[in-house]
C-alpha cells in the first residue's frame, strides 16, 4: 500500500472518530438503507480527498457542508473537488448542515 493511501486511511479513521452532529445524524439513517440495496461508508478515502459518505457501487458521494464552506475560496475548493470526483466517475450530492437539521427526510429522499 502506498504512503499516500496509508495517510488517507489514517485521516479517514480520525475523521470517523470526530464526526460532526449532522454527520452522526445522517449516518444513523444511511447505514440502515441496506435493505434498499445500498451500502454506505463514512469518511471514505478517494485520494487526495475523503468523502463524508460514499456508496461505492453507485459511486455516489454525499457531502455535508457546514459553516466552513461559505467563503469564495472554500466554494472554489468544493467546486474543484466535485470536478475531480466527477472525472473519476463519482456523482456528488451536497447538503448543508441546515438541510440535515431542518428536513432530513427530504434530504434522504433526494439520496
Amino acid at each position: 500500500m502506498s504512503g499516500k493511501r496509508k495517510l488517507a486511511i489514517s485521516r479517514a479513521r480520525a475523521l470517523r472518530k470526530s464526526e460532526t452532529d449532522p454527520e452522526s445524524l445522517i449516518w444513523r439513517e444511511l447505514r440502515g438503507r441496506r435493505e434498499d440495496g445500498l451500502k454506505f461508508r463514512r469518511q471514505h478515502p478517494v485520494p487526495p480527498y475523503i468523502l463524508d459518505f460514499a456508496e461505492r457501487t453507485l459511486k455516489l458521494a454525499i457531502e455535508i457542508d457546514g459553516a466552513t464552506h461559505s467563503t469564495d475560496a472554500e466554494k472554489a475548493y468544493d467546486t474543484a473537488r466535485t470536478a475531480f470526483l466527477s472525472s473519476k466517475g463519482w456523482t456528488v450530492i451536497r447538503f448543508t448542515n441546515s438541510d440535515v437539521f431542518e428536513d432530513i427526510d427530504e434530504m434522504l429522499e433526494a439520496v
